[in-house]
Order: C-alpha cells, then sequence, then structure tokens
C-alpha cells in the first residue's frame, strides 16, 4: 500500500542506486537547449538556472499536453510588460532521461506572444531550471554539450588540478558566485553575481554608482535579450576583465540593463549583476546546491573572443514561406536540404521546379547608426540571401554569424520589402576601438 505513496514523492529522482543520468543537449546562441517529457508528451525547455519555476509556453493549435490541478494567476519576468495571465498547475509528471518527478509544479502561459523559439530558431516550449540543480548534482559540459545528473547521495567529488570549487550562495531558488570586475580605470570591483544559464548574454552589471559600477563613457544603447514580460534594453559596453576564483577573462563583454527592465524586484540587495552563457560556455560546471559549492574548469571555448553585432541588426523567425526553385538535371531528383527544424513541405511541379516551405527570416529589430541601419535595412524586411548565400538553407545563428563575421567584412544581404527585391551592402565596423 506504501509503493504508490512513495511513487508520488515530491522531486526528481534517478532509479535506485543509479549514480547519474547523462543526457545531451542543444546550445543555441550560448543557451542549454533539453529534451523533457511532460505528462506524455515530448518537449524541450530551456535549462535556466535563473528560474525557480518551470514555465511552459509556446503552446500551438496542434499541441495536447495534459496538465493538472489548474487554477489562475499572475506572474512577472524580466521586461519592461506588463504582469501576465498564466495557469498554474500541480501534480505533473516530468521525465528527464531516467530522472522521474511524479508531482510537479509548473506554470502555462497562454499569452501567444510569448515565444522564444522564433529568435532560437528551433521550437522551444518552456524554461525549468531550479528543480534539476536542487535535487541533483549538476555537471555541464558546454563543450561536449551534455548534462550529468549526478545522485547527490552516491555522488564523490574529485579533486582536479585544473579544477576550482567556489561557495555558491542559494538564495530564494536562484543561485549566487562573487567575482571581481575589472573596470577601465583599472580599479577591482568585488561583485556578487547571478548565475543565469538561461541568459545568452556574458555579463550584466546593475548601475550602482557607489559601488564603483559606473557606466563606461565608451557605450551605446543595444537590445540586450528578451525575457517573459518584454524585450531588455540597456547600454552595451566592455570592462578590462572579469575574474571568477582564479581565473579571469580579458576585455569582457558587459552590459548595463536599464532600471526598468526589473521593475517587478523592489530589492536587489548585495547582488551587483549576473554571469550569463557567454562566459559560461567558456567552463565546464559542477553545480552542488546541497552543499553550496559550484566546482569550474576552463575548456576549449575559454580564449574564444567576445562576440558582438556588428551590423547591427537582430533577426527572427516569421512563420514560414513557399520559395519556389529549379532542379539541377532533367532526371527530375530534387536535392535534399536540411530544413528539420521546421519541416521540408515539398511540392515538385513537372520535375523542373520545386516549391518548399520554410523558415521566413525577418529584420526584428535594428540599431540606430549601425552599419545595416546606415545602408537602409529596415526593420521588417525579409531576409533571402546574405554574400549569395539563400539563408533558407541554414540556421538562424548561422545567418547571423554570417551577418557579423569579422570587422571589415563587406557584407551584401538581399532582402524582400513590399514584393520587391532589394540588395543593401555594408562594411562591418568595430563597435569599440582597440584603444578603449
Amino acid at each position: 500500500m506504501l509503493a504508490p505513496l512513495l511513487a508520488k514523492a515530491q522531486g526528481f529522482k534517478l532509479p535506485e542506486n543509479q549514480k547519474f543520468e547523462k543526457i545531451k543537449f542543444e546550445l543555441i546562441n550560448n543557451i542549454i537547449v533539453i529534451p523533457i517529457d511532460i505528462n506524455g508528451t515530448e518537449l524541450k525547455f530551456v535549462f535556466d538556472s535563473g528560474v525557480s519555476k518551470p514555465i511552459l509556453f509556446n503552446l500551438s493549435d496542434q499541441d495536447s499536453i495534459p496538465i493538472n490541478n489548474v487554477s489562475e494567476v499572475t506572474i512577472r519576468g524580466l521586461g519592461g510588460g506588463e504582469p501576465m495571465k498564466a495557469l498554474s498547475s500541480q501534480g505533473n509528471t516530468f521525465k528527464l532521461g531516467k530522472a522521474r518527478n511524479y508531482s510537479q509544479d509548473l506554470y502555462v502561459v497562454l499569452d501567444k506572444g510569448i515565444n522564444f523559439s522564433t529568435s532560437l530558431g528551433i521550437p522551444v516550449h518552456g524554461i525549468l531550471g531550479y528543480e534539476i540543480f536542487r535535487d541533483f548534482v549538476v555537471e555541464i559540459n558546454y563543450q561536449s554539450q551534455h548534462i550529468k545528473l549526478h545522485n547527490p547521495r552516491l555522488y564523490e567529488r574529485k579533486q582536479n588540478k585544473r579544477s576550482q570549487t567556489l561557495p555558491l550562495s542559494i538564495e530564494k531558488r536562484k543561485a549566487y558566485v562573487e567575482g571581481t570586475v575589472l573596470m577601465r580605470d583599472s580599479e577591482n570591483i568585488h561583485v556578487k553575481l547571478l548565475v543565469d544559464t538561461g541568459s545568452s548574454d556574458a555579463l550584466w552589471l546593475l548601475h550602482q554608482p557607489e559601488k564603483g559600477l559606473e557606466i563606461p563613457e565608451k557605450n551605446y544603447e543595444d537590445f540586450l535579450g528578451r525575457g517573459l514580460s518584454g524585450d531588455i534594453f540597456g547600454k552595451r559596453t566592455k570592462v578590462s576583465g572579469v575574474k571568477i576564483g582564479d581565473f579571469e577573462l580579458k576585455d569582457a563583454k558587459a552590459a548595463f540593463p536599464y532600471r526598468e527592465s526589473f521593475g517587478y524586484i523592489q530589492n536587489f540587495g548585495d547582488r551587483n549583476g549576473s554571469v550569463g552563457g557567454e562566459i559560461l560556455k567558456r567552463f565546464n560546471f559542477i553545480f552542488d546546491y546541497q552543499s553550496g559549492l559550484i566546482t569550474l574548469r576552463k575548456n576549449g571555448n575559454f580564449k574564444s573572443p567576445f562576440q558582438y553585432n556588428l551590423a547591427g541588426i537582430d533577426l527572427q523567425h516569421n512563420g514560414l514561406r513557399y520559395i519556389a526553385e529549379s532542379i539541377a538535371g532533367l532526371n527530375g531528383v530534387v536535392r535534399d536540404d536540411d530544413n528539420s527544424s521546421f519541416g521540408n513541405v515539398q511540392i515538385l511541379l513537372e520535375n523542373k521546379t520545386r516549391l518548399s516551405l520554410v523558415p521566413e527570416i525577418i529584420v526584428s529589430g535594428i540599431r540606430a547608426g549601425s552599419p545595416a541601419a546606415e545602408a537602409g535595412l529596415r526593420e521588417g524586411d525579409v531576409i533571402l540571401a546574405v554574400n549569395g548565400k539563400s539563408v533558407h538553407r541554414y540556421k538562424l545563428q548561422e545567418i547571423l554569424s554570417m551577418l557579423n563575421e569579422k570587422e571589415g567584412k563587406r557584407i551584401k544581404v538581399l532582402i524582400e520589402r513590399y514584393n520587391k527585391d532589394l540588395l543593401f551592402t555594408f562594411v562591418l565596423k568595430k563597435v569599440f576601438d582597440d584603444d578603449d
């Protein structure tokens, strides 16, 4: 009689005596996307250490996901928008590999405007984090793109000369690590940073002049990301360096988000900012929430240059569109394009022309004064090709890389505007001079 009751115990667990479960993930724009089963439905979630409860969104008319014990609530995330209505659901079954939770709470956001799939380029249905970190010792290998969920009862900590273990404080279901920011005037400032695997950016700092965190003179206004409550803007800049433990990253990319993006947070306490995926991906981590420890070891990404939006263009998916292509050869053989992320519907017309259903990529934002803006590109333009390469053959992040390859690169962008094809050319420029 006790077996059903024990099976319903809250929290994620592995099968008895299993030491760990290994799960592959996709790293997209510095963000970890993992597969998860919720009440029998296979979904993809962002693995976000900055979120306290799982949130399900981006439900389409085709999705069929049973959820249990529902009531209405109001929630709010980062961004300057208003709080949103959501459903609170209890007693759901979550499966992550062989890890199981038979009584998981979650929020369901019904607002179709909340959709991270358009900016990531793959279908993403939600975010989760804290419960996984709470119930396991979580090892994240950014380089090989896998996570190990270690059974805390059976986990044995190993010593490694190339690794360093630091204190990790857990406050209100969020993890914080201490570090040092080296400002442009060579002043070293001790900081307490939120560890945010759900952020694609590098380093966010709060504007706290009284603590020495003043916005450097060299900066520009930029789109920093998208939160549950809207878009986040701030001042993009860089600092002389950031240190976590003994590891130092020089000339680190940084940003100071505008205060209104955190409107729902009344008191930051002793927090000074957050560290996101563009820095985190340079290490492999072991998070041990129960012991209050984090172990980090630099990997092959450590010396990778920080990526800036040199072109000044933000892109997103905007549904699907048909394109017509002539078939090379007369035998009617259709070459196999990789559009698996959003389907690959094709129609063959008289063995001469192929109609393919492909993602439509549009300019979702453009930075004032950027090379793309000065060339004449506008928000809403449909991107057809970059440097002669048809964009429907590439993933969204690959297209962004083409647009921001290196300083001095000449970029040619073919777009569609009001049913006309237009070609724009611009040269990529550094956003900061070498002597900044």
